[in-house]
């Protein structure tokens, strides 16, 4: 068949996946992140199809919404096997004379994009009407055999497989590439054979090989044949790709301590010479600048982190660091924290919907929720923003360079203005002008702040220089 003719893929995920022994559709289950449909999907783009099928069926809805926009959803009413599968899918395809179809199972989540082209070339220089993908597995229990005769190729289940068939560790991989013309007249023929009135498509080969030859192709990475059908089986899948995703960011200069003990999702971006010390988990849309240190046992969801930014022993969920910014250990930032350059949250905070100015501190021991803190301020071990008074969340101001005392309570909504001090103790509830001392509870505004005093000091002797 010609180099140029259309490339057409098929992504069988209608089944239910019993073996997994869930609620949720096989193909629906995340590995590194991702929903395992998905891995399929992207190893066929580099082969350019023109037209990407995926056959829906068991809770079709949610599978389609995980499909990306290029994914055309072909609904299997009634989940009557492979071949009635692709047969659903060919209908998209009426009218269409030529072509390759490609198809591959939804439970495939490690093939790889290289494999699929080997497979699709073999086809090609072979000028065959079908071509499966095959493995040499140590242990092929459970697995279709395959048998291979003079241009004829049987896919054999092992519970109808004889004692030598059996001893065949050569296995069907579910991958498969068709001409349409033969696979669509080879599935218009194709019957029932079992109780269940199902088609498989593995019936198709040996008439597709009897009229024009059908070749397998054998897989060479090994760890590619590990299709999912149970959490174990799951499980090792994930390990493979979590290790997969390690290695390109330590290929692209990031130092992991530990891989074993590090989950990093294949959506996570991090810059060079950065170090993911061990026990982290960095997921989502997080990206992680250069020169960081993240962990140990740091968990960020959808979490940006600056350059030379820290992160220890903490939380991130829909978090921004800044440059250079130390977090933890033992906080928790929570959705709308943003820390800007040089600032700190210490040891044992919570910061939710919160902006900590430009070196600005928020040490230990603090709740600090829906506030606006400026730059160079510090807030003492125990500041807590009382944001919440049973119906409504009312915001804090907290102005540059102010300062809190120890336990210091602060009753939004309320402003602590810029270089104004809060004593040990103090429940402000009450706004705090700039540069004033505010103690007591309730807290009071008594006299000018430190802060202020130094700073009128400094420009007043300033001032006496240049007489």
């Amino acid at each position: 068949m010609p180099e140029s003719s259309p490339i057409f893929a098929v992504v069988l995920a209608a089944g239910r996946g019993t073996r997994m022994k869930s609620n949720r559709a096989k193909v629906l289950h995340t590995l590194c992140g991702v929903p395992m449909v998905n891995y399929v999907i992207e190893a066929t783009r580099p082969l350019l199809p023109e037209g990407l099928f995926v056959v829906v069926g068991h809770q079709a809805d949610l599978v389609e919404a995980v499909l990306p926009p290029d994914a055309t959803p072909v609904l299997q009413k009634e989940q009557r096997g492979t071949g009635d599968a692709v047969r659903v899918a060919l209908e998209s395809l009426e009218g269409q004379e030529d072509g390759v179809l490609l198809v591959v199972n939804g439970d495939g989540p490690l093939v790889s994009d290289r494999t699929l082209g080997e497979l699709l070339e073999r086809h090609r220089s072979a000028g065959v009407g079908a071509t499966v993908l095959v493995a040499k597995l140590e242990d092929p229990s459970g697995l279709g055999r395959v048998v291979e005769e003079a241009g004829v190729v049987r896919i054999v289940e092992e519970r109808d497989a004889s004692e030598a068939e059996r001893k065949n560790r050569l296995v069907n991989l579910g991958l498969y590439a068709f001409e349409l013309a033969e696979i669509r007249d080879a599935i218009a023929g194709l019957e029932s054979g079992n109780d269940q009135g199902e088609l498989y498509l593995t019936d198709v080969l040996e008439t597709i090989g009897r009229r024009s030859r059908a070749v397998t192709y054998k897989l060479k990475n090994p760890e590619e044949a590990n299709l999912v059908n149970d959490r174990a089986q799951l499980a090792r899948a994930e390990e493979i790709l979590r290790r997969r995703i390690l290695d390109a960011h330590m290929r692209d200069g990031v130092t992991v301590r530990d891989p074993a003990s590090t989950h990093i999702e294949a959506s996570v971006e991090i810059g060079r010479d950065t170090v993911i010390l061990p026990g982290s988990f960095l997921r989502g849309d997080t990206e992680i600048g250069s020169d960081c240190v993240i962990g140990p046992s740091a968990d960020l969801l959808d979490t940006k982190v600056g350059d030379g930014a820290q992160v220890e022993h903490s939380v991130g969920r829909g978090a921004v660091v800044g440059e250079n910014v130390t977090v933890g250990p033992y906080s928790f930032l929570r959705p709308g924290t943003v820390l800007e350059a040089g600032s700190k949250v210490g040891a044992y905070c919570e910061v939710k919907n919160t902006r900590v100015g430009k070196g600005s501190k928020v040490p230990h021991l603090s709740y600090i929720g829906d506030t606006e803190i400026g730059e160079g301020a510090n807030l003492g071990a125990g500041t807590i923003t009382a944001n919440y008074d049973g119906q409504n969340k009312s915001r804090t101001s907290i102005g540059d360079g102010a300062f809190t005392g120890v336990n210091t309570n602060l009753i939004a909504p309320v402003t602590i203005g810029a270089d104004s001090y809060t004593g040990a103790g103090s429940v402000v509830s009450k706004d705090v002008p700039p540069g004033r001392l505010a103690v007591g509870a309730p807290a009071r505004a008594i006299k000018e702040s430190p802060q202020s005093r130094r700073k009128r000091e400094m420009n007043d002797g300033e001032g006496g220089l240049t007489r």
